[in-house]
């Protein structure tokens, strides 16, 4: 009987094994052949910005592609799809935030685009146009969308990726101020232009009304000058009116000097 037994377990060792290998060559064969397989198709998202704005669309991403490998992706077979490779040349581009590259077990190729977001469009004093988005880095213009920013004017230094690391720069400056005034729902609906002056003062334009706002320096006291500001909008702009300033100067502690037309 312990015999009879025995070979009965042995039996069903021996076939657990063996159809394990069964499964196993199963497999093997099937990651063989999807690896030969031409890639079916190749499905590209670009995620829209807040406002719908697509600086780069999905044509624009196939041929990007192609350029990088040299051909086709719907030409090649899944073996030979580098997605890290792809996914590194399509970061290269200056829309192009991050990208995500994978193929499927249906051997089709999908791509999601995040763009950068422009939070300010600026016209340096070298002549030279350009958005910079929330990270600080240089974005181009697009041929498909003027997407709707904060405007910068004036006397402003050419942009360099580095930027962020000075602390005695304007163009620094400029960035906080935008967050600044991006991060607040009222001066972000009031706030179109920021211009720099020849002694780097800051300016600010609002949307209504063509008085300008004297900000001066990027300085520590910069919320309590937006919020000097803010109490003159409401006592004493509600009372004078839109139009009988000139200037708006907020640079002396604890006092708001305007200038009337």
């Amino acid at each position: 009987m312990l015999d009879n037994a025995n070979k009965s377990s042995s039996l069903r060792r021996i076939a657990w094994i063996g159809g394990g290998f069964l499964t196993l060559m199963l497999l093997v064969g099937a990651v063989a052949r999807k690896k030969e397989l031409v890639v079916g198709a190749t499905v590209v998202e670009v995620e829209p910005l807040a406002d719908g704005a697509l600086l780069i669309d999905s044509m624009d991403i196939i041929r990007l592609v192609e350029k990088a490998i040299g051909g086709s992706l719907d030409e090649m077979t899944s073996s030979t799809v580098d997605e890290a490779f792809v996914e590194q040349a399509l970061e290269e581009n200056l829309f192009v935030k991050n990208a995500e590259v994978l193929l499927t077990a249906d051997s089709k190729v999908k791509i999601n685009i995040e763009q950068r977001m422009p939070i300010l469009r600026v016209f340096d004093k070298m002549g030279a146009q350009y958005y910079i988005d929330n990270d600080g880095a240089r974005v181009p213009w697009s041929r498909h969308f003027t997407t709707r920013t904060l405007v910068a004017t004036g006397n402003i230094p050419p942009h360099t990726p580095e930027f962020l690391e000075k602390k005695n720069s304007v163009l620094h400056d400029l960035f906080d101020l935008t967050n600044f005034i991006l991060t607040d729902p009222l001066w972000a609906a009031m706030i179109e232009q920021v211009h720099v002056t020849g002694n780097n003062d800051f300016v600010l334009v609002p949307k209504v009304g063509d008085q300008s706002i004297i900000l001066g320096k990027w300085d520590a006291d910069v919320e309590g000058k937006f919020k000097k500001l803010k109490t003159f909008y409401e006592e004493g702009l509600s009372r004078e009116g839109w139009r009988k300033y000139k200037t708006i100067d907020l640079r002396y502690r604890n006092q708001v000097v305007c200038e009337r037309r």
